[in-house]
């Protein structure tokens, strides 16, 4: 990493961030680990960051040269909050910032998109991460590792639409790079897995990983946005469930060969992240072990 400053990692307990994280700490680079709390990450200064508390900005940035972008999770509108941040950022020294997006989200398209659109004119230094669908989403904490746990089932409205999932430890190795590579792409980077596959295929995957049936059933969006309308606000509901409608018309379907261009080795499959994480969440949830 060139100059003295330190990483600003925001989100750094999430599921890019504290995998970039980790990566930063581990080649020897100073990290700033920002969160909602100051939670103590191995290696790092720990710091409270809260995008709606602009109280918390100044000593996130303090000591700050480049910045880890993850947008407030949920927000359909994140340049409201984001863009006075970034002002800020760049005042205060920031001259490198790498924003995770997504792959169904183009520059000036909805939500993060806006973001997007304004990075290029506040840092010399940037990029931007358009990472596809998360592997993890099916091994985490996200709804549908949820669902899995405890019903055996992937509700989606994504038909067999195609989707080259990505592993967050190939999201996070590109953000590395991204960070602290002698030049910034000064790009887009679209991430994807090295192939496309439909929900009936990862429910297939499950089930051999699992012990256990794991099935994809389908929704309508309409469906689909009433369901998570529960769980998160509806406007964020009605994007999730369009962006699943798209999924099925094949607006995922596509593989790119940016993780191997930009790590030197290529992305991780799918049945690979299974083997190295699913054998853990099984034992390490209650729910599973009482179906055992």
């Amino acid at each position: 990493m060139n100059g003295t400053g330190a990483a600003l990692v925001i989100g750094a307990t999430g599921t890019t961030g504290s995998r970039t994280t980790a990566r930063l700490v581990a080649a020897g680079h100073r990290v700033k680990a920002a969160g909602r709390r100051a939670a103590p990450v191995p290696g790092a200064e720990p710091v409270r960051f809260d995008w709606y508390d602009a109280t918390t900005h100044e000593a996130a940035l303090d000591g700050a040269d480049r910045v880890y972008l993850v947008p407030p999770v949920g927000d359909t509108d994140p340049v409201a909050v984001m863009l006075p941040f970034l002002r800020r950022a760049r005042a205060a020294g920031v001259h490198r910032a790498v924003l995770l997006s997504s792959s169904a989200v183009p520059d000036g398209g909805p939500a993060v998109g806006a973001v997007h659109r304004e990075l290029p004119g506040l840092f010399d230094q940037w990029a931007v991460l358009r990472p596809s669908w998360f592997m993890q989403n099916f091994t985490g904490d996200h709804a549908h590792a949820v669902g899995i746990r405890r019903h055996g089932t992937i509700w989606t409205a994504a038909g067999r639409g195609r989707v080259a999932f990505v592993d967050a430890d190939d999201i996070a190795a590109v953000a590395v790079h991204a960070l602290t590579d002698d030049r910034a792409p000064n790009t887009d980077l679209v991430l994807t897995g090295p192939e496309a596959v439909d929900h009936d295929e990862i429910a297939a995957v499950l089930t051999r990983a699992g012990g256990r049936p794991v099935v994809h059933r389908g929704l309508t969006a309409e469906e689909l946005r009433a369901r998570l309308a529960g769980v998160v606000p509806p406007d964020f509901a009605a994007l999730l469930a369009d962006l699943d409608r798209a999924i099925a018309h094949g607006a995922e379907d596509r593989t790119t060969d940016t993780v191997e261009r930009v790590t030197g080795r290529p992305p991780h499959g799918f049945r690979e992240v299974v083997e190295r994480e699913w054998a853990g969440v099984e034992r390490s949830d209650p729910v599973n072990r009482g179906r055992r």
